[in-house]
């Protein structure tokens, strides 16, 4: 039985969940054996309305009860941490043993029970990083790079990732930092996350619905779709929300939360900005429309979390067939995919005048919206080769192959709506460590 270990699952809206999800269903469809841990906690705040235990497309699933205190204040998001924790730690240590486990990283520091595990109890694992703690804890400015406790967190969690059997990361600057913290090269893997669509989304229908409903249907819309976090680069974003107040043809349109929406919509209350709108999370099913309503994309990340954190939302973006407007640094996963795929515009805040060429950008795209379709439509061709959910979970299932042997000895890949099943067993099969799709010609993210 293979085992996977995460915080956030189906139908949670968390990102980290809903990939979590494709590839454990993924594998499931392959026969692979497939149990989750996960919490009942809602990423937005309160309890999931789901049950303790369900099989759930083929996947056993496992949810825990925490303090569910929600993401509002460090000291719920610590508390709920800590009930998981526990229950986690007795799972692995005592429960059934599976054939191996793969930890995520939310909460922080999972692979820790995984390395005490493996040393008293001799319980393989692996780690999905999906971000880097403590390092986004320092690059927050929550703890002191130098204090002692993140030398202490530092300590144990580098040792989750130098003992696990693999890593998984999400990128180049995050597979440098992995490598960093003593990681065998040849235990360490990148394999891109995907697009939230299920499918390829069509280029040139809006979401028509949605746009109808808040009254938009002349306007240009600037989407930011999903979490407004500690991560995220804010200020060049709201200084060219109100350079453009009076600009009635563009409309900026949030969905999602986060410990920033009050900030956020602090700033618009305080400017009177009337071109705005905030909406929930929407659900996953209705997540691929939601971003065919937007004529451009917002993507920002802080510069110290560079390599700490990679925002997945770019390839919806691109699955979406929008172009891309990203405000964070040159060098970093987000910044070369959108240059790779020349699919939108980087704006770098250390070269100054951030909110003006964001400004400058909206405004190009509007004036000549042949331009934003072409680079939607790029983006596009460069989903559908390196971003869709079944050749990345491929690559992650060789990753597992390789190290655990045994799940796959009577499974073979599954087919899907998108990509061919050949591609699957290419991707299975191929001859690259690092970058398994190379063999089945798709080039590395």
């Amino acid at each position: 039985m293979l085992r996977f270990v995460n915080q956030h699952y189906a139908p949670d809206v968390a990102s980290t969940g809903q990939h979590l999800t494709d590839l454990a269903e993924y594998l499931a469809a392959a026969g692979v054996p497939v149990e989750v841990v996960t919490g009942r906690t809602h990423y937005a705040g309160g309890v999931l309305d789901a049950p303790a235990r369900e099989t759930r497309a083929g996947v056993r699933v496992r949810r825990y009860r925490t303090a569910a205190l929600g993401r509002r204040t460090r000291l719920g998001r610590i508390v709920d941490y800590a009930t998981f924790y526990g229950q986690v730690a007795w799972t692995s240590w005592t429960g059934d043993a599976a054939t191996g486990t793969v930890f995520l990283t939310t909460p922080p520091l999972l692979g820790v029970i995984g390395w005490i595990g493996k040393a008293a109890r001799g319980r393989r694992y692996g780690i999905w990083s999906m971000d880097l703690h403590p390092d986004a804890e320092i690059a927050a400015g929550m703890l002191r790079p130098t204090g002692v406790p993140s030398r202490a967190l530092h300590w144990l969690n580098d040792r989750g990732y130098r003992h696990a059997d693999f890593v998984v990361d999400l990128g180049p600057y995050m597979h440098e930092r992995i490598l960093a913290k003593g990681v065998e090269p040849s235990r360490a893997h990148t394999v891109s996350v995907w697009g939230a669509a299920p499918t390829v989304a069509t280029t040139a229908v809006p979401g028509p619905a949605l746009r109808a409903r808040l009254g938009l249907d002349a306007a240009t819309v600037v989407m930011y779709a999903g979490n407004a976090g500690l991560v995220h680069e804010f200020g060049p974003i709201l200084d060219a929300m109100r350079l453009l107040r009076d600009d009635a043809g563009i409309h900026f349109l949030f969905t999602g939360g986060g410990p920033r929406r009050g900030e956020i919509e602090a700033y618009v209350r305080a400017h009177e900005l009337k071109n705005f709108t905030y909406l929930d999370y929407v659900a996953r099913d209705d997540l691929a429309d939601t971003l065919a309503a937007a004529d451009v994309h917002l993507i920002s990340l802080r510069a110290p979390f560079a390599g700490i954190s990679v925002p997945g939302k770019l390839y919806g973006i691109m699955g979406a067939a929008r172009p891309a407007l990203f405000v964070g640094p040159a060098a970093c996963e987000t910044a070369d995919t959108i240059r790779g795929a020349d699919c939108g515009v980087i704006v770098d805040p250390a070269d100054g005048a951030a909110a003006d060429r964001v400004v400058a950008a909206i405004r190009a795209w509007r004036a000549d919206p042949d331009a934003a379709r072409a680079a939607g439509a790029r983006g596009l061709a460069a989903y559908t080769t390196r971003y869709q959910r079944g050749p990345n979970c491929a690559a992650f299932a060789r990753v597992l192959e390789a190290a655990w042997p045994s799940l796959f000895t009577r499974t073979a890949a599954p087919s899907d709506a998108v990509v061919p099943a050949s591609m699957h067993r290419a991707a299975l099969s191929g001859a690259s460590r690092d970058y398994p799709l190379a063999a089945a010609g798709v080039p590395p993210s």
